[in-house]
């Protein structure tokens, strides 16, 4: 062993700590979307955004995206739609299929969070240096190109 790697954290440990920080992370991500609207639930923002992000989707292509329980799902959407944020239309190919899209209220909720969500990066990242960013913009994208590689599947 060279001296760098003497110094070097067991990787257990670096594990542990990535653990806690990136709970920390949701932990933040929840309490921002409840500051944008306190209505709506972390998971339904999230719903709702990629609902707009695939320009409408059907409810159980969220649930297979997500590895959520289709009652899950049905539950969050409900909510979105009471709260006029959701609106189901026919496919255009299948009249028998409902395709969620955002209505003109849910999308203005997706620019606002949009706006103060950068605008936190923006303050949170202000003394980060250029290569910092793209490092750290690399390892996440490598981190969530791993998927769910490991993770137990809440389906079964």
């Amino acid at each position: 062993m060279t001296g760098a790697d003497a110094q070097q954290p067991p990787r257990e440990a670096s594990v542990d700590v990535i653990q806690r920080e990136l709970t920390a992370f949701a932990r933040r991500a929840r309490a921002a979307a409840a500051r944008v609207h306190p209505e709506l639930p972390l998971v339904s923002y999230t719903l709702l955004a990629h609902i707009e992000e695939q320009r409408g989707c059907r409810a159980t292509d969220l649930a297979a995206h997500y590895l959520l329980d289709k009652s899950t799902v049905s539950r969050q959407l409900a909510g979105l739609e009471k709260l006029g944020f959701v609106e189901r239309r026919p496919a255009p190919d299948d009249h028998r299929v409902q395709v969620l899209h955002p209505t003109e209220a849910g999308a203005k909720v997706l620019a606002a969070a949009q706006t103060s969500r950068l605008a936190a990066y923006q303050e949170r990242l202000k003394d980060w240096s250029a290569d910092d960013l793209a490092g750290f913009a690399a390892y996440l994208l490598r981190y969530n190109a791993e998927g769910t590689g490991g993770l137990p599947d809440p389906r079964r």
